[in-house]
């Protein structure tokens, strides 16, 4: 840790004490949130910038300490303006921090799942492309890429105007530009999201976080999460129930079902297959992240997908790829 805090000493993000961290938040006065790492609290900077000060849980605990180099080793080097911002962190022997620009809105799956909340869909198709383009920054335009590991609504924060940004990067894994695969020694994700082949034995690309922006998109687009025990099926599984509708031919009764006007259904329509083709069994049958930005845009020409599905009947399961990256799109507008 000490040599990986020195690294980062003379360069942004800006390492704070406790001391200044404490009364940027008067004394931790108002919390945000809370999960798994930690509570969140809101805080401003001296000179007036809103922020959000994630502390995180057990400082010793090595799981931490890895979570912590994760966020700063990423997030701490990019930026974009789909990606939260890292301004500093404190680690010491009292807290282990992380203070990220304030996000008003919160996150996405506040919106979402909030029967009390309600969001124009021109919003939430402008929320899904940001944050592609989020991902394809991280995939494809940084000097090491990164993998996220985590996509879902609530590492998706919206500011005041609800633009979208990329957050929570404590799963992330650096790679060298040309590297195509990576190990893996334990498993990452949250299960709903998190892409099959990181339950099993196969290298593991960057694909993970288009299959997990693909599951995303289907919560978008219904404004419910992907599984809901309390429906019988097909509609209990959100994203094999929007393909059963889209082979029979009826996928704008659905999207009508969904409360999307028919003014908006053709981007809807399109966002559906672009869901499909992202959730594809096999990692080389996703697309680019650069290209579910243009082909969520209309800016490519786009494929009926195949059924993301089959393997889930089919006696025959494989990871060879079937289709290629070109499959999906044809031609440019």
């Amino acid at each position: 840790m000490k040599s990986f805090l020195s690294e980062f000493a003379n360069e942004n993000p800006i390492m704070f004490s406790a001391q200044e961290l404490s009364g940027f938040s008067q004394n931790y006065k108002t919390r945000l949130g809370s999960g798994g790492f930690g509570i969140v609290y809101k805080g401003e900077l001296p000179n007036g910038v809103p922020v959000a000060i994630k502390v995180l849980d057990k400082a010793s605990d090595k799981q931490a300490k890895e979570q912590f180099m994760a966020e700063v080793s990423t997030i701490g080097r990019t930026y974009h303006i789909n990606l939260v911002r890292l301004y500093g962190f404190c680690f010491d022997s009292t807290v282990q921090a992380l203070v990220y620009e304030y996000m008003d809105k919160g996150s996405l799956d506040g919106l979402l799942f909030d029967k009390n909340q309600r969001i124009e869909w021109v919003n939430l198709h402008e929320i899904a492309i940001g944050t592609a383009k989020g991902i394809a920054y991280l995939h494809e335009e940084c000097h090491q890429r990164i993998i996220h590991y985590d996509i879902k609504p609530g590492n998706v924060l919206l500011d005041a105007e609800l633009f979208p940004k990329v957050a929570d990067f404590g799963l992330a894994k650096l790679s060298n530009r040309d590297s195509t695969h990576i190990t893996l020694t334990n498993c990452r994700g949250t299960p709903g999201y998190a892409a099959p082949e990181l339950y099993m034995p196969y290298p593991v690309t960057r694909k993970c976080d288009v299959y997990s922006f693909g599951m995303l998109l289907f919560e978008i687009l219904g404004r419910r999460k992907n599984h809901n025990p309390n429906l019988s099926e097909p509609e209990n599984w959100l994203p094999r129930w929007t393909w059963e509708i889209f082979e029979k031919g009826k996928l704008s009764e659905l999207l009508e079902h969904f409360g999307i006007e028919e003014e908006n259904r053709k981007k809807a329509e399109r966002m559906a297959m672009v869901a499909l083709w992202c959730v594809q069994y096999l990692p080389d049958s996703r697309p680019l992240m650069s290209n579910v930005v243009k082909l969520l845009e209309g800016g490519i020409e786009i494929k009926s997908p195949p059924n993301p599905f089959q393997h889930l009947v089919s006696a025959t399961r494989s990871l060879s790829p079937i289709f290629s990256d070109s499959d999906y799109s044809v031609s440019r507008d």
